[in-house]
């Protein structure tokens, strides 16, 4: 019996993921595990009715006493199963969970009924996501309006997309192909329309793709004169400038690493925080956001809580674009303003 054979049996999709085998292995251990103790424990029932069915009608069941390691047996050996199965299944999702480094990140919006796709650089699609064959791919989730699934049979693995905050997924693409995307949490009533592909390319036919997609973009939108700080090439990031400025976080974050009423957006993503709640927290797109959406949750030591929430006030994509703001000043340092024509500080709304 080989493992493709399993597969069909259960009627599995195509394994077209780094993950896909690693997960069908485990489900392969549990399912033939359960197989074969379920057939054992049918066929001693059995063995079991015969045996001792009742001879005759005056006959009394005679008091049985298991002996000790009886009772360790049949305890035991389930139990020492699912440990087995939980320590698996634990390592696999620290694996899937964890990300490799220089991972192409895509930030991946839900709403009712589609998804929509962000790249790198400014680049955007709908409904078909574009990823490279062989290179680690993380997908940044969010939703527009109620709680949707990003589910891949193929690549096996999902991951919800929450209003108002990032969740996170990575997956490494082994073969082109085509593979389907579905939502896996009913999310109204064309729940079954929200549908989607992820087309895995060749490196250097998703590399050629992608700069047609910039190329393209460049000539679709008036970029003006390349302002004098980190990230301007990236529409992106300078939409986040934009929303930033617009929102008032510059009266409190600094871009450059200057003290001042909240923390620097310079060096904070990847940085480590020790917040009031005595948790150390490393500073993920998923705490920018949680931070932005309900600012109280964590509180970072020697600062005080002035921070607004801006839940409602802005959209997942005003939001990523900040995200991507504070991602590109992880190691780079503004030496000179945003343009106060173009990014005139407002206070906070």
């Amino acid at each position: 019996m080989s493992w493709d054979f399993l597969r069909k049996f259960l009627f599995l999709p195509e394994q077209a993921s780094t993950a896909a085998s690693r997960v069908d292995d485990l489900h392969y251990f549990v399912i033939t595990t359960t197989f074969i103790a379920s057939f054992l424990v049918g066929l001693t029932a059995v063995f079991f009715f015969i045996k001792y069915r009742r001879r005759s009608e005056y006959q009394r069941t005679p008091r049985i006493e298991a002996r000790w390691w009886m009772e360790v047996l049949i305890i035991g050996t389930p139990t020492t199963f699912f440990l087995v199965w939980f320590g698996i299944g634990f390592a696999e999702l620290v694996r899937i969970q964890t990300p490799p480094p220089n991972t192409l990140d895509v930030y991946v919006m839900g709403k009712q009924w589609m998804w929509k796709y962000a790249y790198p650089g400014g680049p955007s699609s709908v409904e078909t996501l574009h990823v490279p064959v062989g290179r680690p791919v993380r997908l940044l989730l969010t939703s527009r309006d109620v709680i949707h699934s990003f589910f891949v049979p193929d690549f096996r693995l999902k991951m919800d997309a929450v209003p108002g905050r990032y969740t996170e997924m990575w997956f490494e693409v082994t073969k082109p192909g085509v593979y389907q995307v579905l939502c896996a949490e009913y999310c109204g009533t064309q729940h079954s329309t929200m549908w989607g592909d992820i087309v895995a390319m060749e490196p250097e036919k998703f590399d050629a793709w992608l700069e047609e997609q910039r190329i393209g973009l460049a000539n679709r939108i008036d970029q003006g004169p390349a302002p004098a700080y980190p990230g301007a090439d990236s529409p992106l990031v300078r939409e986040g400038w934009r929303v930033a400025a617009e929102q008032g976080c510059f009266r409190c974050h600094t871009p450059d690493g200057t003290p001042h009423l909240a923390p620097s957006f310079h060096g904070m993503y990847g940085s480590l925080r020790k917040t009031l709640t005595g948790r150390e927290l490393v500073v993920t797109e998923a705490y920018i956001t949680e931070s932005m959406m309900d600012p109280m949750a964590e509180i970072v030591v020697g600062f005080q809580p002035i921070m607004p929430s801006y839940r409602g006030l802005i959209s997942p994509a005003e939001t990523a674009a900040i995200v991507e703001l504070i991602k590109s000043l992880k190691t780079n340092k503004v030496t000179a303003p945003p343009p106060e024509a173009a990014y005139e500080l407002q206070p906070p709304r």
